[in-house]
């Protein structure tokens, strides 16, 4: 039994590609015949072997990010990534393996999206590499030796974080994209629709800074401070909508918004936030942030209020999902199906949630001097049962 153990052990043991495939390999990236070098490793890797790090690097860097736009480039580029993405599901990165680096990743954000036509997929593929990595150290205990950690930790790297704050402003105002105006309608919701697969991977990159140090909580209130700053500076409100609209992270969308209401709420409070903090956001909203869009006056207040109701969904996913807990403190809540941490401030009357919608469509029909419009009334009715709802938790 022993004997069978140990040659199974033996069997499964991965190694790197023999190397009178590897000597086949090599040939075809020494004559950059990348389609034979894409065949060849998908024909090699297998559970058992791996490719070596330099080879798995040359994909990377001089295929997948090749800034090549020939005939027939954009399928192997689609190749190379299939291929990256069957090695990470056999052999997952780890911070010894990992072929991708800080400065590679800048390089490749810095630079105008169609003169590397592979970035999305480079994107995804390095999203991926984060998160199989992160969730195998949260498994394992130690979260404190991931790929996120070298890269995305607030205590050890936040310029980093705050690197991916300006690449997510610039891709969700089109900045990258302003030198190509002139491209053709067609050609316009092809960048739109790869801007907004580029939020939403970005995103996903904050959630996992939030989450890789010991306070998810602590994260969020620093992330969330430079965000508001930059928030500030984009300049319409569908850009503003698909920003926080797209935020993976409930507990940093939360902190975002909070601070958000805080100025532009009349009468400020320090009180940590809670469904009566929000009553009171609720009761002493104004507009006194502005933004460089000159929307009409409903529009403003329709925006605000779609914003308090974002508040409430986030605020409810927070506290059912125990999100202020460490990832760790977090497992363990969940195995024991704890009950949701509430705040005194967190139980309200029905009543008083009744006297606030009344006094926000007073104050509304005052402020416009008509009729409140549809779209506001609706947002006011899905806010009367988010409050409904927030108080049943």
């Amino acid at each position: 039994m022993l004997i069978f153990l140990y040659t199974q052990d033996k069997r499964l043991k991965t190694q790197p590609i023999p190397f009178r495939r590897l000597n086949m390999v090599s040939s075809t990236m020494e004559e950059n015949f990348f389609q034979g070098t894409l065949d060849f490793l998908m024909d090699y890797v297998s559970y058992k072997y791996y490719p070596p790090k330099d080879v798995t690097t040359f994909v990377v860097r001089q295929i997948l990010l090749s800034p090549e736009h020939q005939e027939g480039q954009q399928e192997i580029q689609k190749d190379a990534y299939m291929l990256l993405m069957k090695i990470q599901a056999l052999h997952p990165a780890t911070t010894d393996t990992v072929v991708w680096d800080w400065q590679l990743l800048s390089e490749v954000m810095e630079v105008q999206g169609e003169m590397i036509p592979g970035r999305i997929l480079f994107l995804q593929y390095m999203i991926q590499t984060l998160e199989d990595d992160f969730q195998k150290k949260i498994r394992t205990g130690v979260l404190h030796r991931s790929i996120a950690k070298a890269v995305l930790s607030c205590d050890k790297c936040f310029g980093n974080v705050k690197e991916v704050i300006k690449w997510l402003i610039a891709v969700v105002t089109g900045a990258r994209f302003s030198q190509h105006r002139k491209l053709l309608q067609e050609t316009k919701n092809v960048l739109i629709d790869k801007s907004r697969g580029q939020t939403a991977l970005l995103q996903r990159m904050l959630s996992i800074a939030v989450e890789v140090d010991k306070s998810p909580n602590c994260n969020a209130t620093k992330i969330a401070d430079v965000i508001f700053a930059s928030l500030l500076n984009i300049p319409k409100r569908g850009q503003r909508d698909i920003f926080l609209s797209t935020m993976d992270c409930h507990l940093l969308r939360c902190k975002v918004l909070e601070l958000i209401f805080q100025h532009n709420c009349s009468i400020p409070t320090k009180e940590p936030l809670s469904l009566t903090k929000i009553l009171h956001f609720l009761n002493h909203v104004s507009l006194l942030l502005t933004y460089q869009d000159r929307e009409k006056l409903w529009q403003r207040w329709d925006e605000i209020l779609h914003q308090m109701n974002l508040l409430l969904l986030s605020y409810r996913t927070i506290v059912l999902g125990h999100l202020r807990d460490s990832v760790y403190e977090r497992i363990n809540l969940i195995i024991k199906a704890a009950k949701p941490k509430l705040q005194s401030n967190d139980y309200i009357e029905k009543n008083k949630i009744k006297r606030s919608i009344y006094s926000i469509q007073k104050k509304l029909c005052q402020i416009l001097g008509q009729q409140i419009p549809s779209p506001i009334k609706e947002k006011i009715e899905l806010l009367q049962v988010l409050l409904f709802t927030a108080m049943d938790i």
